[in-house]
């Protein structure tokens, strides 16, 4: 059974650090780009950040770029989105996502909620 479990989110205020991590399981992890969006609330889901297969290219969305960064760990098989100097507006539920290349197959998380407030 395929699974993409976030955990992580929570209540951070702003200018403060907190890490998201994503656990995959049910397929391989690392033939698979790993991905983050952000998803507020009547809005579509954003890109927010990006890691290739071996990790050795990364992208992000300018709203996050020198702030955000997306390691991956293929051994442990988890992806994680690690967010500093947080601001109100990035707070959304966050998801993990897996996309194969080539392919049209692709796995979503459940989401994470992320709320930046004092």
């Amino acid at each position: 059974q395929v699974q993409l479990v976030e955990s992580g989110g929570g209540l951070v205020q702003p200018g403060g650090p907190l890490r998201l991590s994503c656990a995959a399981s049910g397929f391989t992890f690392h033939y698979y780009v790993m991905k983050w969006y952000g998803c507020a609330p009547g809005k579509e889901r954003e890109f927010d950040a990006g890691v290739t297969r071996e990790g050795g290219v990364k992208k992000y969305a300018e709203s996050v770029k020198g702030r955000f960064t997306i390691p991956r760990d293929n051994r442990r098989r988890t992806v994680a989105l690690q967010m500093n100097s947080l601001k109100v507006e990035d707070t959304t539920k966050y998801y993990c996502k897996a996309e194969a290349i080539g392919t049209t197959s692709e796995y979503w998380g459940q989401g994470t909620q992320v709320t930046v407030s004092s």
